[in-house]
């Protein structure tokens, strides 16, 4: 098993607001997380709900990088992730299971910047960020919350 922590929890009612942080959040599955704008159904693409939209993440080893390497700083809640994480290679955990409190989540794939991302923060983003933009995660559990606490990723092959 491999820790990691999550740094911020991050969330927005609608497509076009700033996330704000939060200490924890409702996991509600099939839904996402309580309060934020694909659980609302009020995202960009909130249209094609699937699974994969019920939770994003990002390292912040790779926010780090982008600002190394790009000479770009984004925060979390400017990534339009909801959990910024360190410590875990988020992109291993496609098709794994991992845990954050007592919610329980899927990777389904991975998360890549779109033009939505910087046109909400008016950075150029998306060279910097192509394959480290994070996971798109699936809620398995019935509901519970997550805590900025620690991750707990886990094989489930």
């Amino acid at each position: 098993m491999k820790l990691g922590t999550v740094l911020s929890i991050q969330i927005a009612p609608n497509a076009i607001d700033k996330l704000t942080n939060l200490e924890q959040v409702e996991a509600v599955e099939g839904m996402g997380l309580a309060g934020d704008r694909y659980f609302n159904r009020t995202g960009t693409y909130s249209n094609k709900h699937d699974e994969s939209r019920e939770a994003t993440f990002i390292e912040s080893e790779a926010l780090e990088a982008l600002a190394n390497d790009y000479h770009v700083v984004l925060n979390g809640p400017e990534s339009r992730r909801n959990f910024t994480t360190r410590g875990v290679a988020l992109n291993h955990l496609v098709g794994k299971e991992f845990q954050i409190g007592e919610v329980v989540f899927r990777g389904i794939r991975l998360c890549e910047p779109c033009t939505h991302l910087e046109e909400v923060s008016d950075k150029s983003v998306r060279k910097g960020l192509i394959h480290r933009g994070g996971l798109r995660a699936q809620i398995l559990s019935l509901d519970g919350c997550a805590s900025v606490m620690t991750l707990k990723a886990y094989s489930t092959s």
